[in-house]
């Protein structure tokens, strides 16, 4: 049954997972151009030229690592009828997430002038917001597993 508690967690792991493409993961001023790392790459915008923005590096691995990651997320909804399944892919996802999280970290020291200074935007923390939505899954998949055998207790 796909309307259980663990489709809404894995859903919302996933769509956490897609927000990441659009916003920044950190970004920093130098010079009077702001620099900015999403997931999909380096963005300058140069401000005294009236905010231009300009993609100056692109992170091809990145994106189809963020898509592969969000894309098994969203399938692990799928395998209800297999829970100790839909728990192991939830799991190699938690472990999946966190190396995205880390490839994340060395891509943001791509900035102009290093990491030092930068602030950090939503998208850095949304892997830690995924890790915990996936977890609340799993806590789900335990609950199910639970109910089912004091069914069959009864029997």
């Amino acid at each position: 049954m796909i309307q259980r508690i663990q489709s809404i967690w894995f859903f919302l792991g996933a769509l956490t997972l897609v927000l990441m493409l659009f916003l920044p993961i950190a970004t920093k001023d130098v010079a009077g151009t702001e620099s900015a790392v999403y997931t999909t790459g380096l963005y300058q915008t140069l401000t005294i030229k009236a905010g231009i923005s300009l993609k100056t590096q692109s992170f091809l691995p990145l994106i189809i690592t963020n898509i592969a990651v969000a894309f098994i997320c969203l399938m692990n909804i799928f395998n209800y009828k297999k829970r100790s399944f839909q728990k192991r892919i939830a799991i190699i996802s938690i472990i999946l997430i966190g190396g995205f999280a880390f490839w994340c970290s060395i891509y943001a020291k791509k900035l102009p002038g290093g990491i030092e200074g930068a602030s950090f935007g939503v998208g850095a923390y949304l892997p830690a917001l995924a890790i915990l939505f996936v977890v609340l899954g799993i806590f789900g998949i335990n609950k199910d597993e639970r109910l089912i055998r004091s069914a069959e207790r009864l029997r």
